[in-house]
Formats: C-alpha cells, structure tokens, sequence
C-alpha cells in the first residue's frame, strides 16, 4: 500500500508543525493535495490505457481520479463550513481537504467525524484539567437549572472565558482517526 503511509507521513509532520507553530503549512498542504490528485489521475490514466488492472492499483490505495476530486471536494467542504461557523484554522480546511483527495468520500467523511470525536474529547480532557470536575458540573448543574428555572441560559464561564476554550490540534486527531479507520478499529468501536 502506497497511499497509508504516505498520508500518515503528511499527518506527522502536520501534527509536529501543529503542535509546534500552531500551524499547518502551505508548503505541506498544497503538495499533498497536488500529490493525492495526481497520483489518482495517473492510476486511472494506467488502468485506462489497460496498463495496470484495478486490484493492482486498489492494493496501490488508488482510488481514482472522479473519487480523489469529490473527496477533495467533500472534506474541504465540510471543513470550509466548519472555519466560517468555528474556530478552525485554515491549514485544517487544506489538511482535511488533501486527506479527503487521498481517501476519497466515504473514508475521508470518516477520518474528519472521527477527527471531531477525538478533538471534543480531547477538549473536554483539557477543560477538565484546567477547571475540575466538581466545578465543571457545578456550573453545568447551574446553568441547566437557570434555564429550567426562569428559561433563560447564563454561561458557564462568566469569570474566565478563556480556561474554556481549549486550542484544538485537528492534525493529531486526524493521525489517530487514519489509524483507527484503516485499521478497521472504527466499525468495531461503533
């Protein structure tokens, strides 16, 4: 397989820039979508020409040039809504975009929810961390009860707004969610 250890190589070092820069790179992201679009549109070009047969370019991870486009199309999608609506950077935008022209649609769709689990879950760990548990329920508790109450929120983080945005390194979590989907690990955790 060509394609894994290709994309995992381009998720470590977007996750060692992430963690680093805070950043991911154009000079990562732009090749990476060049490099997944073209290595499709040659693997269809060959199995066209009757160069290579399908299996050989499946077990290549191929998976053609009309499939890299749309998961180009549909993760960068997504992700684009996502950078308008929250906080998410635009190397994200670029990053998932590429992994969606690796990986196609459905896998692609696949690694970005699993990317979403693992980034919440990682926020809520950190919020955690940072404000306790006791107090995370207590103001959760009172916020809920405000709102049965007198139907009306009052926001968790009226003292410290910022111990409640915890940063969000989306490329670690996409290297987890690679793994977890190609392993097959995702059909047996859901």
């Amino acid at each position: 397989m060509l394609v894994i250890p290709l994309v995992v190589a381009i998720l470590a070092i977007a996750t060692w820039t992430d963690f680093r820069w805070r950043k991911i790179f154009n000079w990562l992201t732009y090749p990476a979508i060049l490099t997944a679009i073209g290595l499709n549109l040659l693997g269809s070009l060959a199995y066209v020409a009757g160069g290579f047969s399908g299996d050989f370019l499946n077990r290549l991870g191929l998976i053609g040039f009309s499939q890299s486009v749309l998961g180009f199309l549909t993760c960068g999608g997504i992700l684009l809504a996502c950078y308008v609506f929250f906080p998410v950077g635009g190397g994200d935008v670029k990053l998932m975009a590429a992994l969606g022209a690796f990986l196609g649609p459905e896998r692609g769709i696949e690694v970005l929810l699993w990317s979403f689990i693992l980034g919440g879950c990682a926020a809520l760990i950190i919020i955690i961390w940072r404000i306790g548990i006791l107090e995370l329920l207590y103001r959760l508790t009172r916020s809920v009860w405000h709102l049965v109450r007198w139907r009306a929120w009052i926001p968790l983080s009226a003292e410290d707004p910022a111990a409640w945005e915890p940063p969000l390194f989306l490329a670690p979590c996409a290297l987890i969610a690679v793994g977890i989907v190609e392993s097959g690990m995702g059909t047996w955790l859901w």
